[in-house]
């Protein structure tokens, strides 16, 4: 053996001196080639791995134990949240006065009773729902829950333990903004403060009944079809001496229709319909009219209200002198609130607020002091940065700045009248550190006395008591668990609730994400992300990139706080990442210019300019961290995204296709004509011009270069999915090749949240690694699939 060994060694010396030099060079050359590639590569992800990756979320998150959610509170004092247990999750109820906390429910009867009610089963600890909100029963204010699963909403009594769907009362509205006419209004009377009166609609008009002997008394003689009179805004003043309601111009009923091609329980399709108004459509036009019980009419002025987008429910002062409504111009450059006196219906601006770009009306805030309107707290971004102010309501001049500075005031938790002291969440108030965190404050109406109320360097999720006499404060960052205070309303700790407990997740191989901050496109503003790492991350090795994004400008996005294993709007939060990272990627996520909670120019990049994303501010990102680290490889950079982040996500290919190379997009709102009115409007603006045009991801297929996947829900309720049949439609006009897959029965979702979870992640995990890493992936169909659930 030995020596055939030998000889066999003698061949190969013999056969490398007979090799040309020239050709051993080369040889060794393409070996060398080959070794570093392989190096740099590592082995192809096996079925194993996808396993592991894709049963990670469920097997982390049972780990966990006593990580608090955010809080909520009741109005008897006692307060109520979901926590991590042994097993899952329990909701629990506390009050300040007691340590003990106790179930907030029968955990085994709700899940009985919620599976009896849809034919599924749930385990007690593993309920489908994170909040819920009490709801009266049987004169018990506590003795009911409602909750969303799946975009249904249930409502449950804690008495019987029984569920039913809530099918709301009155008609809807498309987005808030156009009734459903094939739906009747709730016409139930509404009865006057003072009992002695109902005013309802008969027909088109207002009619009123005396409730002491039935006299009818007709308010209103000129409602018709096309401008009639909506009983279900109908608003008594609070000394019933008068009403007003809005009587309505009816806008255009734009439907979409889906066919649902394999329905449960059927073969045969079924035909869906939605009332869905896209930007541009009519709206609803609403005027406001002022009647008293005398049958006196009054109408009101509209040059104040002209051309809306919508108006708010009529509310009253509480002296019933006036009243109020909230105006949104179309086009989102205005909004007023529009006071008018009930004594002569003269309209005025109680204050007003302008942009040339947008104004950020869905988070808006207006706080009438005392509830007489003289004056008004609101949040404007007329200096540069989202900040309080106080209002003169008698001409709505400003009075006083109450908060001032470079750093944004995310939300008003409470306002105290009678001390005229207002608290407040508030971001970027700490120089060099992360500008995302909110942090909690207090401060006077005249802008003194600003106090801080949280300290620790994290995220900080407040919730105060309806007396305003406590809070409690759950805190923490995507690197450190949960710790949640119930604190005096001025700071104190009476106590804590919880101290997240990650010990066992840690040893399972958890690792935080690692947060980098690189300069923007400008050189000088800072843009924010996290990066995930495979766990076994070799810093010899080079990963190719893969960016989870999400670019909607109504908030932000990299997550900030604690809780990896949940999911949002723009795809997977740190586990999904993470899944990803482990088949042998680095997973970013990143908040560039056009997102929300920084300054207002940092946000207005967005006006009109959806198909911006951020983009040169996340390249930017993307090349400083490669700067840094040798491992990240910016030659092979993939992206993903969902709704806003799947527009985005085929965007990369289309407008920097030298820097992305592989895209997987779901349930994509590619041309914002397509979408939602709401959305589209307060970000494009109105008219439709041709800014929808450029930022059309359809439009602009030609553009196309690298491998796309698009993914979407047939059953797709909150963005059209005929949206991404039209990006296929050009896509094949085009000539480009790309992949398709249409769930049947899947909604906005599917793949992330809802639907099979398992194989839409794994068909994205495969893109990725056969177009970046360039390597085979199993062949399912030959081996045992992934089952939908999968390995834990």
């Amino acid at each position: 053996m030995a020596s055939r060994a030998g000889d066999s060694r003698v061949g190969a010396r013999r056969r490398r001196r007979d090799f040309p030099a020239t050709k051993r060079m080369t040889a060794w050359i393409l070996l060398a080639g080959l070794w570093l590639v392989a190096a740099g590569l590592g082995a192809a992800p096996q079925a194993a791995d996808y396993q592991r990756s894709l049963g990670l979320r469920e097997r982390w998150m049972m780990l966990t134990r006593d990580v608090a959610f955010p809080v909520q509170w009741r109005g008897d004092g006692r307060f109520y949240y979901r926590k991590t247990v042994e097993g899952g999750f329990a909701f629990v109820l506390g009050e300040p006065g007691a340590d003990a906390m106790r179930p907030a429910f029968d955990a085994a009867r709700l899940a009985q009773a919620l599976g009896k009610a849809d034919g599924r089963t749930y385990a007690p600890l593993r309920l489908p729902f994170e909040r819920f909100a009490y709801d009266a029963e049987g004169g018990d204010p506590y003795g009911a829950i409602r909750f969303d699963v799946d975009y249904v909403s249930w409502r449950c009594t804690l008495g019987e333990y029984a569920c039913a769907m809530v099918v709301e009362k009155g008609r809807p509205r498309g987005f808030g903004v156009v009734r459903d006419l094939r739906v009747a209004a709730d016409n139930t009377p509404r009865r006057s403060p003072d009992g002695q009166w109902e005013a309802f609609v008969e027909g088109y008009d207002v009619m009123l009944r005396r409730r002491t002997d039935g006299k009818l008394v007709r308010l209103s003689r000129d409602g018709r079809a096309d401008a009639f009179y909506d009983p279900e805004t109908i608003a008594w003043s609070p000394d019933s001496r008068r009403l007003a309601l809005y009587r309505v111009q009816p806008g255009f009923a734009r439907i979409v229709t889906r066919v649902e091609s394999s329905p449960v329980g059927q073969l045969q399709p079924l035909v869906r319909t939605q009332l869905y108004p896209k930007p541009g459509d009519a709206v609803d036009v609403e005027r406001p009219v002022l009647f008293g019980v005398d049958g006196t009419r009054t109408d009101i002025d509209d040059a104040l209200f002209a051309n809306p987008y919508s108006l708010s429910p009529i509310r009253w002062r509480r002296d019933g002198g006036s009243l109020a409504f909230d105006f949104v111009q179309r086009g989102f450059q205005r909004m007023r609130v529009v006071a008018v006196d009930a004594a002569n219906g003269r309209a005025h601006a109680a204050v007003e607020e302008t942009a040339k770009t947008f104004v950020y009306a869905d988070r808006s805030f207006a706080h009438e002091v005392d509830g007489l309107g003289k004056e008004l707290l609101w949040i404007s971004e007329r200096d540069g940065w989202r900040h309080l102010y106080l209002i003169d309501g008698a001409n709505g001049r400003v009075k006083r700045q109450i908060t001032r500075g470079d750093w944004v005031v995310r939300d008003v938790l409470r306002v105290d009248d009678e001390k005229r002291r207002i608290w407040f969440s508030a971001s970027g108030m700490d120089r060099g550190k992360d500008p995302y965190y909110r942090h909690v404050f207090a401060v006077g109406f005249d802008g003194t006395g600003l106090t801080r109320l949280t300290e620790a360097d994290a995220d900080h999720d407040v919730a105060i008591s309806g007396d305003g006499q406590w809070y409690v404060d759950v805190y923490s960052r995507p690197d450190r668990a949960p710790v949640a205070e119930l604190r005096r309303i001025g700071g104190s700790l009476v106590r804590t609730l919880e101290r997240g407990d990650i010990s066992r997740l840690l040893a399972a191989g958890w690792k935080a994400p690692q947060s980098f901050v690189a300069k923007g496109r400008d050189g000088r503003t800072d843009i924010w992300g996290m990066l995930v790492r495979p766990r076994d991350y070799d810093p010899s090795k080079k990963y190719p990139v893969v960016e989870n994004i999400y670019a909607g400008p109504h908030d932000s996005f990299v997550p900030k706080t604690f809780w990896p294993f949940g999911y949002h709007a723009g795809g997977d939060k740190q586990i999904g990442m993470q899944a990803l990272a482990d088949l042998g990627f680095m997973v970013v996520m990143i908040d560039g210019m056009g997102t929300a909670n920084r300054s207002k120019a940092f946000h207005d990049v967005a006006w009109k300019n959806l198909g911006d994303s951020g983009f040169p501010d996340r390249i930017a990102w993307h090349r400083a961290l490669a700067a840094r680290d040798p491992s990240y490889d910016i030659s092979r950079v993939g992206i993903y995204g969902a709704s806003a982040g799947g527009q985005s996500a085929l965007g990369a290919l289309e407008r920097h296709p030298d820097f992305y190379r592989v895209a997987v997009a779901y349930a994509g709102c590619y041309d914002n004509r397509m979408d939602k009115i709401s959305w589209n409007e307060q970000w494009m603006g109105w008219p439709v011009d041709e800014s929808y045009v450029r930022a059309s991801g359809a439009a602009n297929v030609a553009a196309v270069r690298g491998d796309l996947l698009l993914i979407v829900g047939e059953q797709d309720s909150n963005v059209d999915p005929a949206s991404t049949a039209q990006v296929v439609n050009a896509l094949i006009a085009a000539g480009k090749d790309f992949d398709l897959l249409n769930v049947p029965g899947g909604e906005h979702s599917v793949g992330r949240s809802t639907g099979p979870i398992d194989y839409v992640q794994r068909r994205q995990f495969d893109f990725f690694v056969r177009h970046l890493q360039e390597a085979a992936t199993p062949r399912w169909n030959a081996d045992a699939p992934v089952s939908q659930q999968a390995v834990r």
